[in-house]
């Protein structure tokens, strides 16, 4: 049928067969397609022998590809190929993607192709199809890794236990940082064009908040207050009834349930720091004190994230990730958390 297709000096063949499978399945298409579209040219497979059409939309002027069912995505392989191994990376079997491309395929190279293609794939709309379910209260923050021998940033956006966008950044500073955050911004509104989230909870670092505030003018930035603790309970850890005592009082302040009484508990905290601490533990206690004002943010936003355990939770299964693919080749990582992280999402929904 395809080739039949494909030969039609006159295109009427294929047209018609795209317009009955558009008509069936209308989500597999870009959005517009109904306004109509025009053909645009061939492109020819030379690693795979395939000709594929062109179609541009007239609802906007976009050019897309037109790829057969029985080819994978990027032209990376046959369908059939690759049906087997792709079980070990649905649940099936608990053989860990960057290991299954050594095992399943390891003398075609199929598997290796297949496993870096997936880092291409959108990470939202592979996860949120509708944008009803986008959720509007995100966590952010970056991983520290290497890739290449070099020190790079994986800037993670989460929401509803899921890993929405992750991309490297070269360095930690602003413009770096919302260049990698920028991929979740752009995937997130082929879901939803005018997609705003309300709050995103984000640490303490300057260059993060001011990425999102850029990519996203109207988001309220949420200061984490689990780490403001863990900076305090840092500096006393060989001291064990100072740390008993200061997370109560440092907790007891979080669990404050209006705006009033955390106010008067932040100063109450205050004054017990300045009478009883001393040195690097009282800077930290006061610190915490000093951003209340950015603490009482989250009083308005009842569903806004205030810690960051579930975005810990997930980069935490970053970490395994990473440790795991240790033996891989260092320009094969990239790929292998991208596809893994969709698989973590695709057991959460």
């Amino acid at each position: 049928m395809y080739g039949a297709c494909m030969t039609d000096l006159g295109k009427k063949k294929f047209r018609a067969h795209l317009d009955a499978a558009y008509e069936a399945n209308p989500e597999l298409f870009a959005r517009g397609m109904a306004q109509g579209y025009s053909l645009c040219g061939v492109l020819h497979s030379t690693k795979m022998e395939l000709k594929t059409r062109r179609i541009r939309l007239k609802s906007n002027q976009k050019t897309y590809q037109i790829r057969p069912s029985f080819a994978m995505p990027y032209m990376i392989g046959w369908t059939d190929e690759l049906e087997n191994p792709s079980i070990y990376c649905n649940g099936a079997f608990p053989l860990k993607p960057w290991l299954m491309c050594l095992v399943v395929t390891p003398c075609t190279g199929i598997g290796l192709t297949w496993l870096l293609a997936f880092g291409r794939a959108s990470l939202v709309g592979t996860t949120v199809k509708t944008a009803e379910k986008l959720p509007q209260d995100l966590l952010a923050d970056e991983k520290h890794s290497r890739h290449q021998g070099q020190k790079v940033y994986i800037t993670t956006t989460v929401g509803q236990e899921c890993i929405l966008g992750a991309d490297l950044a070269d360095n930690a500073g602003a413009d770096a940082l919302e260049k990698g955050y920028q991929t979740f911004k752009t995937e997130v509104r082929e879901v939803a064009p005018g997609y705003q989230p309300t709050t995103v909870n984000t640490d303490g670092w300057r260059a993060t908040q001011k990425a999102w505030l850029a990519l996203f003018p109207g988001v309220t930035i949420i200061l984490c207050f689990l780490h403001a603790w863990l900076k305090i309970k840092q500096r006393c850890q060989r001291n064990q009834p100072l740390g008993t005592a200061l997370r109560q009082k440092v907790w007891h302040v979080y669990h404050a349930q209006t705006v009033p009484q955390f106010a008067q508990r932040v100063r109450r905290l205050r004054e017990w720091g300045e009478a009883q601490l001393s040195s690097v533990v009282q800077e930290k206690v006061l610190k915490l004190c000093h951003n209340a004002p950015h603490f009482k943010k989250a009083f308005a936003y009842p569903s806004a994230h205030r810690t960051s355990n579930m975005l810990d939770r997930l980069m935490n299964y970053q970490d395994r990730l990473l440790y795991g693919g240790r033996t891989s080749k260092s320009s094969q990582k990239k790929g292998s958390v991208l596809l893994n992280f969709r698989e973590k999402k695709a057991s959460s929904h």
